[in-house]
């Protein structure tokens, strides 16, 4: 069993990935456009869709985040429904993502050493996405 995470965007799916590539040192595993897939004659796709990501795929680590834009009509709330875990054992490696992450966005918790963690944090992006930032040991 695996959990991923998945991510439905209001049309920036590409901007958020060029961003987490580069903020989380992610690879790219796959990434599709509505106009990209098989067409079906039966619900001709709205050309404003074609270049929306239909569904796309990164690598952090050892762990993958999905993500899609909403179709044309749909929308996603931006909110903390999603909250997603990034756990390193190094305290420093922890505190660059964090500090990636945190641009433009806005810190819920100061990165900092806990009772429970040598450096924590809780950042939520400019994406309205929240991450906690954990690194494991004390």
């Amino acid at each position: 069993m695996r959990l991923s995470p998945y991510l439905m965007m209001n049309g920036n799916t590409k901007e958020a990935i060029q961003f987490y590539k580069k903020a989380l040192n992610a690879e790219i595993l796959f990434s599709q456009t509505f106009g990209e897939m098989p067409e079906n004659p039966d619900y001709p796709l709205p050309a404003e869709a074609k270049e929306l990501v239909s569904h796309a795929m990164i690598k952090v680590g050892e762990s993958e985040i999905m993500f899609s834009d909403n179709f044309p009509g749909q929308t996603s709330q931006i909110g903390n429904q999603v909250t997603i875990c990034i756990s390193s054992k190094d305290a420093e490696k922890s505190k660059q993502i964090f500090e990636s992450l945190q641009q433009d966005g806005q810190v819920k918790m100061p990165f900092q050493k806990t009772f429970f963690s040598p450096g924590y944090g809780i950042v939520t992006d400019k994406y309205g996405v929240t991450f906690q930032i954990h690194t494991d040991g004390n």
